[in-house]
This record gives structure tokens, sequence and C-alpha cells, in this order.
């Protein structure tokens, strides 16, 4: 009987340390913790598994903005980090198609949830942004500790720069503001893939972060100049859509949000509110733009006209 005793209890012994075996495999080794430092975004369980695009180009969604990533000679080019504490699970769908290091990073803007995950990535991997973005970021509180600094912007531009060369190279585009003042739209020149970030995020109604430098009223006009500067483009990845678009999306989204510009202002003169020209809005549009995206959201029921209400008003 005690011989029994003594073998359950060796029995349980070995189970209960190889359970504590099995979850300390599971802990970040030293030095990639660097994440959890954020304090912001969600976990790793919302990244999509990573999707081939066209060429080397792939996308990775959810957990944030849509990750795109390329595979070039020499390594993996991410365009946006979604929310922090997702650099892992971005890196693990990237291992399924390349076992090269990741050496660059573009980010599309100012947000967390297409920076957050940043700092995951060792110092050696060059970010770079548009330079207004490159300003945003470094108001943001996770990039003022110490440790997630790294994850700031390595090389800025203004207009255009072109990474990389030949059939890797990579075009980016400033055209002004529209989502926020440093939105970069992203070219894969020769797989014809455009990343245009939350610029053009899906078809509906823009975000507008005035805090940012976002403009409802430079909106048309920088997808504009974008659609007509940009056309070898068979291919668009939105910022957040789940489907991916096409060149003629792009031109359709600056023709609606003209289209949202012109109903503000005309409603303001007539001295309607935002909800009530949302109503309007969507009682007359062409029939092309019947499945657009116009349900409440940041705006409640006037959506996006809340905000271009309020930026019309300031430049009175």
């Amino acid at each position: 009987m005690r011989r029994l005793f003594v073998l359950g209890f060796i029995v349980f012994v070995c189970v209960l340390a190889a359970a504590w075996t099995g979850v300390t495999a599971q802990q970040p080794p030293a030095g990639q913790g660097r994440e959890g430092a954020a304090g912001r975004g969600g976990a790793a369980q919302g990244v999509g598994a990573i999707q081939k695009v066209a060429g080397n180009v792939y996308m990775i969604p959810g957990a944030g903005g849509n990750t795109a990533a390329f595979v070039t000679a020499n390594g993996v080019v991410l365009v946006d980090t979604k929310l922090a504490n997702n650099g892992q699970a971005i890196l693990d769908q990237v291992k399924t198609v390349s076992d090269k290091p990741i050496t660059h990073i573009i980010n599309t803007h100012t947000h967390g949830d297409h920076n957050g995950s940043n700092q995951f990535f060792p110092a050696s991997v060059e970010i770079v942004v548009q330079e207004n973005t490159a300003k945003n970021m470094q108001k943001m509180e996770v990039f003022q500790q110490a440790e997630n600094k790294h994850g700031l912007p390595d090389r800025t531009y203004k207009d255009k720069l072109t990474l990389l060369r030949g059939n890797e190279a990579i075009d980016l585009f400033y055209f002004g503001k529209a989502h926020t003042d440093g939105d970069t739209f992203v070219l894969f020149r020769n797989a014809r893939v455009l990343h245009a970030g939350d610029a053009f995020a899906n078809r509906g109604q823009p975000n507008i972060d005035l805090n940012n430098g976002g403009s409802g009223i430079a909106y048309p006009d920088t997808l504009a100049k974008a659609a007509s500067t940009i056309k070898n483009v068979d291919t668009v990845i939105g910022g957040h859509s789940a489907v991916l678009m096409k060149h003629e999306d792009l031109v359709n989204q600056a023709e609606f949000t003209r289209l949202m510009l012109t109903k503000a202002r005309e409603a303001m003169k007539a001295g309607k509110t935002p909800e009530e020209t949302m109503k309007e809005f969507q009682s007359t549009l062409p029939a092309k733009f019947k499945d657009y995206n116009l349900a409440p959201g940041r705006g409640g029921p006037g959506g996006a006209f809340v905000t271009i209400f309020e930026e019309l008003k300031q430049t009175k």
C-alpha cells in the first residue's frame, strides 16, 4: 500500500513538472517582452492568416490595420505593425512564407493600430514614414518611454521616396492631408500592389483625425491625386478592408468623399445638422455607392459629417 502511495506521488510530481515546463516554454525569451510596455491594444489573438496578394506581396489582416509583407532577396519589408502586442504574431505569419529577417517597417500614419508593435522588432530594422507622421509619432505616449524609442522612425521623406531597386522597388507617396497629415501610399511597383493605409481604409465614409492634421476638406483632392498619379495598380490593400480592392475603387472613393464634402457645405448653409445631412446623403447616393459603409461610427448617426462640419466651421 505504501509503495502504491509513493509511486502515485512520483507520478503526480512528474505531471506537475511537465505542466510547468509547458507553461514556461510559452513565455517570451529575455528581451522579447518589449511590446507589453506599450500598454495599449489587444493581444495577438485577432491576427489573421497570411494571404498572398500578388508576386511576393502578402497581407496579414486583423488586430488593427492590415499589414503587408514584401519578401525580397535580403529580407522582408512590413507595412504597418497593428496594435501593440502583435509583433510575434506578425512574425509567426511571415515565417510561414519566408525565413528571412525583417529589414524595414513602413508606417502609413501615426495611429497605434498601425504602428503599435514597432517596438517588438529590433533596432536594426529601419522604420520609414512621411515627415509629418514622424512628428506625430514623437508625441505618442508609448514612444516617450526609453525602452520603446527604437520604434520611432529612422528615416523620413516629404513627397516621394523609393526604397530598394529594380524589381524590388517600393515607392512611397504623400499627396496631402486626408486621414491625417502624414498618410503614406505604398506602391510595390513590380507586383502592381498599392497599400493605401487609412487614407483609403475601405469603401465608405472616411475617418478624419483633425487632431493629427487630417482634413475632410482636403480629402477628395488627396485621393484624386493618388488615383491620377499611381496608375500601374491592379490591387489595393485598404487600411482595414477585409477584401482586396482595385484601382477603380480608389477613383470611386475620391468621388465619394467629394460628394460628402459638397453635401456638407450645402447642408451647413441650409442650417441642417450632421445627422439630418447623413440621412439625406444616404437617400440620394448614386447606385454605385449604395453598398458603401455609412454605419454610425465615431461621429454617431452623423458619421463623418460631424467632423467635416467642425472643420468647415473652423475655416469660416
